[in-house]
């Protein structure tokens, strides 16, 4: 905040749920779920239910630090506490700003994919067009954003719900035996699955972005973790389901190269032209990056806040109320991501990113807890929580970079 300007909370329960959900969706199945089957074949449905794992102890982190600490760039004011290192709490905020970046890249680029089943557009035209509308958004105000997000993540559930039904209503279990969608305890099999739950881990992130709008939500002491929680849970419900129904109407070789994957699913199950769900993964993308150039914003603001950098990151501009300077350096290095780097690198990079910043968050929070177990009208969770939180997290970047 500099001169007086704050800002606003706008943001209610329900608003910082639809929030959560309009990131993490978008993000996951309309973008990767053709990627995730590529690598973990049938077992695609059981990679997200590992990653699902794997983050759930990391989000119960976050809901009890967003409770502890309800401010923007959340994580790295979390490591500073914890660890009492700014240099580390600095470090985790410039990688949580980068996989945001980054991230948002990855669904500029998913979405170049559902806009040419419609128009033959050229790609880098269509990103440049689309990241400056973005950025005029979030400039806009964080209201209008927020509410822009929820119309959003409202059709974009609506799709997946449509690609749920029409596929139990028409698809075949003749084509994949029941036996061959449980996996068997052979090392290769695991391998595979473990390396699709690797990119699947990308599919979940986007609780973790709500902590950074903490400063705008309305009563967060309660609602931040009330939010975390039920978005991952709503997530992880509709992923299995989604991706279930992906495997077994279509086959894994050809949901792996489509550009489009849920629009192929509706396509095979359904024998009618995808538009309708083209239309719904459109808007689906768009929100996740939305929301991630959001949350990058957010971050240079609270680190700026923290004087951990510039404080023209941290000028709010008094008829927006909104940070410009940290959108304009966000939106430009996105632009410059987006045009560089192909889908699946950015996807997993994202996910490599953000699993060291869990890991740090987790430590932080077990060495709050052995300084202070619990905090006046906070909710807590017992010692272990962070402690999976830290062996699940790490552990998932040592198997990526020395087996995956």
């Amino acid at each position: 905040m500099q001169n007086g300007i704050s800002l606003k909370k706008n943001i209610n329960l329900p608003l910082l749920i639809l929030y959560g959900l309009g990131n993490t969706l978008g993000a996951g199945i309309y973008v990767l779920v053709g990627k995730v089957a590529g690598i973990a074949g049938l077992f695609a449905p059981i990679a997200f239910m590992v990653s699902s794992l794997v983050v759930i102890f990391t989000a119960l982190t976050y809901s009890e630090l967003s409770s502890r600490y309800p401010l923007s760039a959340g994580e790295a004011v979390y490591i500073h506490r914890g660890l009492g290192l700014k240099w580390v709490a600095v470090f985790a905020g410039l990688l949580i700003c980068a996989s945001g970046i980054v991230s948002a890249a990855t669904l500029c680029r998913g979405f170049i994919g559902y806009c040419q089943v419609f128009i033959d557009i050229h790609d880098r035209f269509a990103l440049v067009l689309l990241i400056i509308t973005l950025g005029g958004i979030v400039v806009w105000g964080i209201k209008e954003a927020v509410i822009t997000a929820a119309v959003f993540t409202i059709i974009e559930i609506i799709g997946l719900l449509l690609i749920i039904v029409t596929g139990m209503d028409n698809i075949s279990f003749d084509r994949v035996r029941a036996a061959e969608l449980f996996p068997t305890p052979d090392v290769a099999v695991w391998l595979s699955i473990l390396n699709g739950a690797f990119l699947a881990v990308y599919a979940f992130l986007g609780f973790e972005d709500m902590v950074n709008v903490a400063e705008e939500v309305k009563n967060p002491e309660r609602n931040m973790p009330l939010g975390i929680i039920l978005t991952l849970l709503i997530s992880t419900a509709l992923y299995f389901m989604v991706s279930f129904v992906a495997v077994i109407a279509v086959p894994v070789e050809s949901l792996q190269q489509s550009k489009a994957p849920l629009a192929l699913v509706y396509q095979n199950s359904t024998g009618k032209d995808p538009v309708l769900i083209s239309i719904i993964s459109m808007f689906a993308v768009i929100n996740g990056a939305l929301i991630q150039i959001i949350m990058s914003t957010r971050i240079l603001y609270g680190m700026s806040s923290q004087k951990w950098l510039p404080n023209l990151f941290s000028k709010v501009n008094k008829h927006t109320h909104t940070p410009l300077v940290a959108t304009m350096l966000v939106v430009s290095l996105l632009l410059t991501t987006a045009l560089i780097l192909p889908l699946v690198t950015l996807a997993k990079t994202t996910s490599f990113l953000l699993l060291i910043v869990f890991g740090l968050v987790n430590l932080a929070l077990i060495f709050l807890k052995r300084r202070q177990p619990y905090a006046p009208n906070i909710r807590t969770y017992p010692f272990l929580i962070p402690v999976l939180g830290l062996i699940f997290s790490f552990g998932m970047v040592i198997f990526e970079v020395f087996i995956g």
